[in-house]
């Protein structure tokens, strides 16, 4: 019994290992992605020019395919920031990493906040993927694809009916009994009330009363 439980903690200690090797250079594709991040939210062209291969292949979220040289153009011709200017701050959420050798994807949720001179606040989502190929000892991207992640739909609650119900007294006299209900063409069941009133049910469940010609 001892040494089947000892097989049992060397297979859990196995796999735990195993698990821990699965992605040995997550920390430090965690910290490059981070320095991106805050570099790209200073428009910081050294930086993008580390983080991005030559060979990049990026689909941006409005479904444009570039290349670095175009997107190292929009970095480099940015006018500089004015202090009037909305500033954003770019963060990781939700990072998994999968490595493969050289090779390794990252994918996390990328959250934009922006806040403009009058202090308003605006928070984004995308979910981006990036593929990263190690070379030379760097890692850098060859592949990235953002996702915009929508925002969340308000519930709008059930607007109120503005058909207006009269009030029904029920009794227990045969004489104020409803007569059978009349159908049209409509596919309306048209009710006589025991008042002589004549009305059908509308899909909200009111009673929405018409011309007592409906109800001969």
């Amino acid at each position: 019994m001892k040494r089947f439980f000892f097989l049992l903690i060397m297979l859990f200690g196995a796999a735990i290992s195993a698990a821990s090797q699965t992605a040995p250079d997550a920390p430090e594709l965690t910290r490059l992605l981070n320095e991106f991040l805050a570099g790209a939210g200073k428009n910081d062209a050294a930086m993008h020019d580390r983080f991005w291969a030559d060979d990049l292949i990026y689909t941006r979220s409005a479904g444009v395919r570039t290349n670095k040289e175009e997107l190292m153009k929009g970095v480099r011709s940015a006018a500089p920031r004015k202090d009037s200017d909305p500033a954003t701050v770019y963060s990781a959420e939700d990072i998994r990493i999968q490595q493969y050798g050289n090779a390794a994807v990252v994918a996390f949720k990328l959250v934009s906040s922006t806040t403009k001179a009058d202090g308003t606040k605006t928070v984004g989502n995308n979910l981006n993927t990036g593929t990263f190929v190690k070379r030379n000892g760097e890692w850098r991207a060859v592949a990235w694809q953002s996702t915009i992640v929508p925002p969340p739909q308000p519930t709008t609650a059930a607007a109120p009916s503005t058909d207006t119900a009269k009030p029904v007294t029920l009794t227990s006299s045969t004489s104020t009994e409803a007569s059978a209900p009349k159908t049209d063409a409509t596919d309306r069941k048209y009710v006589k009330g025991p008042r002589g009133g004549c009305y059908y049910m509308n899909p909200s469940g009111s009673k929405v009363y018409v011309d007592k010609k409906f109800c001969p």
